[in-house]
């Protein structure tokens, strides 16, 4: 996969002043306005109300509360520009329904267009490969000043991934498929409204991703299978032990070399 992003920076989409290094916003929402209205005087975005809409409806989707006191709520609306990024720092923490419960400190806002596919997740693997890292994580909470702030986030990284290893949000995988199951046997009243859900997810996901997804569907009934004691649940068959650690814990996507599906860690994991 090669793009003109390909070998990019995240200093490359922010500048100092497009962070906020107290937030004052007391809670999740204030938070995310507080970040747009940045990004409104900077000119990198119009229609705050549809942005903040957009965002809120992709919060009661799934939280981007991902873990270790780090938030990434995001949005993909028409720009003028390829992306727009604020990032806000709280010093108190502000509750985000993380993964982990724990209060969100970093929370890294993110408006990309919709005619640049692949872009978001494209960011989402640079940031989840540095902040993963404790070491790192520390000296983005420990800096001093927003000058600071900006030196060490600038030092993020952004690259493809590999074609065997597909960065995107598994969740959000495994919920459209639980979503298009459930418009199966809903009544005409609720197809509407998990229609909408499942367009959420549809364009947060790559072009590439989608149709592939959208072929295994049509031809199994299902397109994502999860790793259960090892075994592909998609084919029952051994997934390799590499492969199968690397897909516990993870959040990843990957792919089984034996039916093609789409595997996810189990929700039933071994001790």
């Amino acid at each position: 996969m090669t793009g003109p992003l390909e070998n990019s920076h995240f200093s490359d989409f922010l500048q100092p002043s497009q962070i906020i290094f107290n937030l004052k916003a007391k809670d999740k929402i204030q938070a995310i306005e507080e970040l747009l209205d940045v990004l409104i005087k900077q000119k990198l975005v119009e229609n705050k109300k549809l942005i903040l809409t957009r965002i809120i409806d992709r919060e009661r989707l799934e939280s981007t509360g991902l873990g270790h006191n780090v938030a990434l709520p995001h949005a993909r609306v028409d720009t003028e520009g390829e992306i727009a990024i604020a990032v806000g720092k709280s010093k108190a923490g502000i509750s985000f329904d993380s993964i982990d419960h724990k209060k969100v400190h970093l929370i890294i806002l993110i408006v990309w267009d919709p005619s640049l596919p692949g872009l978001f997740n494209h960011l989402f693997a640079g940031l989840a490969k540095f902040l993963r890292y404790p070491g790192f994580r520390q000296r983005v909470f420990g800096s001093k000043n927003k000058s600071e702030l900006h030196g060490v986030l600038s030092e993020i990284a952004l690259s493809f991934p590999q074609e065997d290893r597909i960065i995107s949000r598994a969740g959000l995988l495994m919920k459209l498929q639980e979503i298009e199951k459930k418009k199966k046997r809903a009544k005409k009243e609720q197809r509407q409204k998990l229609k909408e859900q499942a367009n959420l997810i549809r364009q947060e996901l790559d072009e590439a991703l989608v149709d592939r997804y959208d072929r295994l569907m049509g031809r199994y009934g299902f397109a994502v299978a999860e790793v259960d004691a090892g075994v592909c649940q998609g084919c029952n068959i051994n997934v390799a032990t590499g492969l199968r650690s690397a897909i516990e814990g993870s959040n990843d996507i990957y792919v089984c070399e034996n039916c093609g599906k789409f595997l996810v860690a189990s929700k039933n994991k071994e001790k």
